[in-house]
């Protein structure tokens, strides 16, 4: 009984750590690498997207909670669910202030 729970278990070990190495030598391919950064990069997409999303619903509900009229962007007014629009940053030499 002793001696076939070891076997069994060792078998099991090298099973688990041939599956580690194929997966650690797959993902340092270069498919691998791409796949990885492409993930980082939807990641962090979506992450700003997010944050974006929630700025515009924590101002529309500020709005809201002060009695303040939503500001007008364009042609159409801020509402939850619409993302924001960027705005440019620029230096107070560009807008002619020192």
């Amino acid at each position: 009984m002793r001696r076939g729970f070891w076997f069994a278990a060792g078998a099991g070990a090298g099973i688990y750590a041939m599956n580690r190495a194929r997966r650690l030598r797959e993902s340092l391919t270069v498919e691998g690498l791409r796949d990885r950064a492409q993930a980082l990069s939807l990641g962090a997409r979506m992450f700003r997207d997010e944050v974006a999303q929630a700025q515009v619903d924590k101002e529309v509900e500020l709005r809201e909670r002060l009695g303040l009229a939503p500001p007008v962007r364009a042609d159409r007014q801020l509402t939850a669910g619409s993302a924001p629009e960027p705005t440019p940053i620029t230096s107070s030499r560009q807008r002619g202030t020192n």
